[in-house]
């Protein structure tokens, strides 16, 4: 077959193929709703939620007194629960990273500084943190390096 043998549109039927292939803009609240639906899809799919109901995990000793429940680790730093008994304390300890603390049960004291419910501590990295007690119990939530007994002085 060779060019002669084609059959060749007229202008007009090709400008209507044109004028019918023509990109229509979207309303934009259809444009929201699909980029929704679409972005929920793709986050349905992806592993990228760890969830613990308040039973899930696993306790375990981490001192007199105190016990720990890993929530997350990822190259050294950790997110972690420690559960304090009524007397309790972590005696004076070092971190290589800044240590972030809330307290969600309970009342601790660092120091002179004394946090229930809510209370927000943090500790730079390298420094010397005092003891952290408690008198009636604890649940504090802690960010920062995955914590050793043998860092405690």
């Amino acid at each position: 077959m060779n060019d002669d043998d084609l059959i060749r549109l007229d202008e007009d039927i090709l400008a209507a193929f044109d004028a019918a292939q023509a990109v229509q803009p979207v309303p934009d609240e259809v444009s929201a709703r699909i980029k929704s639906r679409l972005f929920n899809r793709i986050a349905d799919t992806e592993a990228a939620q760890v969830a613990i109901a308040p039973e899930g995990g696993k306790w375990r000793p981490f001192g007199p007194g105190v016990e720990i429940k890993v929530l997350h680790k990822h190259e050294g730093v950790m997110s972690y629960l420690l559960r304090m008994a009524p007397g309790s304390e972590l005696p004076n300890h070092r971190h290589p990273h800044d240590e972030e603390c809330v307290v969600v049960e309970g009342r601790v004291q660092m120091g002179e500084v004394s946090m229930g419910p809510g209370g927000y501590l943090m500790e730079r990295a390298g420094t010397l943190h005092p003891p952290l007690r408690t008198v009636d119990g604890a649940v504090i939530f802690l960010r920062g390096a995955a914590p050793k007994v043998e860092q405690l002085i």
